[in-house]
């Protein structure tokens, strides 16, 4: 006997500690991800893509790996002869930077208002503490009125990391006290709040341990949105999972004088409804391993193990602390032992006890009047934006490097610093050259030449020799492999649709005899890829979780009904995002990934709602039969789960802190979503569906012949009957 009231004791104390030293582990690696993430558009290609094997051939040109930056210097006034000598010695001087491999000389403008000069990073430099000192000793040395600004891609990805950097720190605080307001509002406990949020902050530091490391042995890929996806997903999931069990201990404690014996139905209760919301979370997320874009399929296993820890957390953690707790967590409103207390008590009071009556009054107008507004709603998604936004758009806010670039349009031609390399066969030299002169979209094209005093290095001026009008003859250039490397200065800015058009219709006009890439080449691809993505994924996605939910619900129709429900929800969201996107926020459009991400996010978690009210609506049919059914699953489950899809709605809100137009857009599709799946589809469309329908709806299991309430020794009823959910 001792020894069993020791493990009862010991089990859940060797857990915490088990969860505390992973998080404590875990922890300083909040501040650590900058290692391993990466933020370079390029790599997330495919091998396959056109940009990604042209920059790959593009070292073998220029012996080393540099990232462009340009300074660009304006004033309203013509530049002085003294301004300009002052201005070449300041980025003389920038030139011995650490980190700044090479350096090009002044280069003033036609009109004579603006200056720059090319730098090229070296690749394996910190790019933001590079770009940040170089800055800083341009300004220092700046003449007075003279207007300075680091722009190109250098520019732009030391702006994108700095806007990333309120990951491990704001966006932290503001989710977690966010879910801190809800849970303090919903348990008016003292104590209950934070031990869910403690749970939820030690699943993510270890979810964050493993795949920090992961990503250091290069098994996976982090990225700045995959990392604040990750944070707010294990927040939010692991609260929600959390909130499910907190539910029910509080009813087994109602139930049994024993918090032992409450644990231990409280986890039994719960861990298939969690299991199964979790799997399919996961299997959704899995899906994006079949992207062609790295940053997608990076995604998927690393938002996976996040909700593993939260899984785990939930089912583990959470208990061990509320076993030792006991009546107290709940504290003033602890649950005492009620013997008297019967299930009518929960199923016929309270707010969604009125809203099942309601359903139940008027069953066919209320989803018939639910789908017809979701419809309206999703009538909007053509309008929705979403062929890619110019990398100059990424961050919102204030951005140098976007001041930068508007004063290089204005100057110089819009692609300088930024060229689309060519690649061609050295005897094509001299053709394609001359195709790219004459397109008007072109600015002036070089080539690396073979004799060029600066090693070949494209950012520089003495690394290429410039092209003549057509049909002049090329000067010798570098030949590796038997091809050459052209350089096209763009008209138009690199990161522009006019500069995409330009690319597109250079690659037909040289289909065949060159390939290109560059900056402009690296943006079309990763548009093209992902539009290919949500042709693939989408209906994968909607396929495995349709099996899911036939398997866990024994039924056929009710899953279809379930994803079509949820796919209407996620295209409400999406048209009602266009609105607010394109006429109220007027943002300039959307990224590809936008509504795959959107899309995965909410079917998987849509589902989630649903998977909790359906097993327990499926549990009382055996009991009750399929109209009471539904009515008495809704009672139950409708304040858990509304508190779940309000915390998950918010952390999800939380993104939008970070100034990144992609983080801002998929944070209003999935909240929005979130709340619409809550308080429309889950708490009235799918009751109301199910209740006119009737029995058939769990075709083709026996259920569906039954009228009235299963036999309690049918075969059925061994097979489907599922522990009660919260």
């Amino acid at each position: 006997m001792m020894t069993t009231r020791k493990a009862r004791v010991l089990i859940p104390v060797a857990l915490i500690l088990i969860w505390l030293v992973g998080a404590g582990i875990g922890g300083p690696y909040f501040g650590r991800v900058g290692e391993v993430a990466q933020n370079d558009q390029s790599s997330f290609l495919p091998a396959s893509a056109e940009a990604t094997v042209v920059g790959q051939r593009y070292l073998d040109f220029v012996g080393d790996d540099q990232i462009p930056a340009i300074a660009i210097f304006a004033a309203a006034d013509p530049l002085t002869e003294e301004q300009l000598t002052s201005l070449g010695s300041a980025v003389t001087e920038a030139g011995e930077i650490d980190g700044v491999a090479s350096s090009s000389p002044l280069i003033p403008s036609e009109d004579g208002l603006a200056a720059q000069a090319f730098l090229g990073i070296d690749s394996e430099a910190d790019l933001v503490d590079t770009v940040t000192e170089l800055r800083d000793a341009i300004t220092a040395e700046l003449p007075a009125g003279v207007e300075f600004h680091v722009t190109g891609p250098a520019g732009f990805t030391s702006d994108l990391v700095d806007a990333f950097g309120g990951i491990d720190g704001l966006l932290l605080i503001v989710a977690t006290s966010l879910v801190l307001v809800i849970l303090l509002i919903v348990y008016r406990s003292a104590i209950l709040p934070f031990a869910v949020l403690a749970t939820s902050l030690f699943a993510l530091c270890v979810a964050l341990l493993t795949n920090w490391w992961l990503a250091k042995a290069g098994i996976l890929t982090l990225t700045g949105q995959t990392q604040g996806i990750l944070f707010i997903l294990v927040i939010g999931a692991a609260t929600d999972y959390s909130l499910l069990y907190t539910a029910r201990y509080a009813e087994e404690l109602r139930r049994h004088p024993s918090r032992g014996v409450a644990t231990r139905a409280a986890i039994k209760g719960v861990i298939e409804p969690i299991l199964a919301s979790g799997g399919t979370v996961i299997a959704g997320l899995l899906c994006l391993l079949l992207s062609d874009l790295g940053s997608n399929r990076s995604l998927g296993p690393v938002a996976s193990i996040g909700i593993v820890f939260a899984m785990a957390s939930a089912l583990t953690l959470l208990p061990s602390l509320l076993y030792l707790l006991g009546r107290t967590a709940y504290w003033p409103r602890r649950p005492l032992f009620d013997p008297d207390r019967t299930d009518e008590q929960q199923t016929h009071t309270g707010v969604y006890a009125r809203i099942g009556t309601f359903v139940k009054g008027r069953p066919r107008l209320v989803w018939i009047v639910c789908a017809l507004l979701l419809a309206a709603g999703a009538a909007f998604v053509p309008t929705l934006r979403a062929d890619g936004v110019p990398p100059s758009d990424f961050v919102l806010g204030a951005s140098d490097a976007r001041d930068g670039q508007a004063l290089l349009g204005k100057h110089f031609p819009g692609g300088s610093g930024s060229p689309a390399y060519v690649l061609t066969d050295e005897d094509r030299l001299q053709s394609v050259a001359d195709v790219l002169l004459a397109h008007d979209g072109v600015a002036s094209v070089s080539v690396i030449a073979a004799d060029s005093p600066s090693g070949s290095a494209p950012v520089t001026v003495d690394g290429v020799q410039p092209l003549g009008p057509p049909g002049t003859p090329a000067p010798a250039p570098t030949v590796s492999e038997g091809q050459v490397m052209l350089l096209a200065t763009l008209s138009d800015a690199a990161d522009s649709d006019a500069a995409i058009d330009t690319v597109v219709t250079l690659r037909q006009d040289l289909s065949g005899s060159a390939e290109i890439g560059g900056t402009t080449a690296t943006d079309l691809d990763t548009r093209t890829t992902s539009q290919r993505d949500r042709a693939v994924i989408i209906p994968l996605v909607l396929i495995v979780i349709l099996v899911i939910l036939i398997f866990l619900l024994r039924s056929v129709l009710a899953p279809v009904l379930l994803i079509l429900t949820t796919a209407l929800s996620f295209g409400t969201a999406l048209g009602t995002a266009a609105i607010v996107f394109n006429h109220i926020l007027k943002l300039p459009g959307a990224d590809p990934s936008v509504p795959l991400y959107g899309f995965v996010f909410l079917v998987a978690l849509g589902i989630d709602y649903n998977i909790f009210l359906m097993t327990r609506v499926r549990e009382e049919t055996l009991r009750h039969g399929t109209r009471e059914g539904v009515l008495r699953g809704l009672a139950v489950t409708g304040g858990v789960i509304t508190s779940a899809g309000i915390v998950l709605a918010a952390t999800f809100a939380a993104l939008a802190v970070i100034p990144i137009l992609f983080l801002l857009q998929l944070a209003f599709i999935v909240a929005f979503g979130v709340l619409l799946d809550t308080f429309v589809v889950r708490t009235l469309l799918v009751p109301a569906l199910v209740h006119d329908i009737g029995a058939p709806v769990w075709w083709p299991s026996r259920l569906a012949r039954a009228d009235g309430p299963a036999p309690r020794h049918s075969a059925e009823t061994a097979v489907g009957d599922l522990p009660p959910a919260p």
